[in-house]
């Protein structure tokens, strides 16, 4: 993995779960950052493919014995969100979130139209991520989406069931609980 930021195990099959910033430098959209189950010894493909096997031509000398051994990761996030921050929630105060996976999307920096900026909550059934990730903090850019007033981070539950969030541009730490 090129760059795992955040790591957890997934509390119902107990395996290790990472999130991993990719590659920069192909595009907008290109390579997504992701999630996935870690596996002993596995390979995902850093530096000479990204998301599986597809090669990455920048990477010399090449190896195709190693892109032919490369894991596609169990799940894409988007390109260039920039995610470091997981957390599987195991609280009660926010049941509709309980056994999903929050992550913190620190944003993009070289892509336009910015990307990311926001803590989204992922499904999983059966100790894996279903569906598409839902924002549900979001507020980090302006209106027209082009100025950023905050950078999510670090995401973790307090012993109410509250979301945490730290926010390094803002110099926050954010609290999200239900309504009362």
């Amino acid at each position: 993995m090129r760059n795992p930021t955040g790591l957890q195990w997934e509390p119902q099959s107990g395996k290790l779960w990472a999130i991993v910033n990719e590659r920069d430098e192909i595009g907008s959209d290109l390579v997504p950052d992701y999630m996935t189950s870690v596996q002993e010894k596995g390979f995902y493909g850093w530096p000479y493919s990204y998301f599986g096997q597809h090669v990455d031509e920048r990477a010399r000398p090449a190896r195709p014995d190693l892109v032919a051994k490369a894991i596609k990761p169990d799940y894409a996030l988007g390109s260039h969100v920039a995610p470091l921050g997981l957390h599987f929630y195991t609280g009660e105060a926010m049941p509709q979130y309980r056994g999903g996976a929050f992550i913190s999307e620190h944003g993009s920096w070289n892509r336009s139209p910015l990307n990311g900026y926001q803590v989204v909550w992922v499904k999983f059934e059966n100790g894996k991520p279903v569906g598409m990730p839902q924002p549900v903090v979001t507020g980090f850019l302006t209106d027209d989406q082009k100025q950023v007033r905050g950078l999510p981070v670090g995401v973790a539950q307090d012993n109410a069931g509250a979301l945490l969030i730290a926010d390094d541009a803002g110099d926050a730490i954010w609290r999200v609980s239900a309504a009362q």
